[in-house]
């Protein structure tokens, strides 16, 4: 009995040592993945969300000034083809 509770005892801390290792091993590729993860994205110079609504704003601004200058062009067009 005591041969058998003891191999029982040497498996348990075989397995035991496997499990706190593959804890450790798993912790440590999430860490690499993430730290992989923020390098790509700095190196896409990917902008933060605050930038990115500055940059939506003055593309905003930009579409309206060429709408507006559009329909000048338009404007001049039409008189132009009444006077004729």
């Amino acid at each position: 009995m005591s041969k058998s509770r003891f191999v029982l005892d040497s498996v348990a801390k075989l397995i035991e040592k496997g499990l706190v290792n593959y804890k450790d091993i798993s912790e440590e590729v999430i860490n690499i993945l993430k730290s992989k993860k923020e390098e790509i994205i700095r190196f896409m110079q990917v902008p933060s969300n605050e930038e990115f609504q500055v940059l939506v704003k003055r593309l905003d601004k930009i579409e309206k000034k060429i709408e507006k200058v559009n329909k000048r062009k338009l404007r001049k067009k039409t008189k132009l083809v009444k006077k004729s």
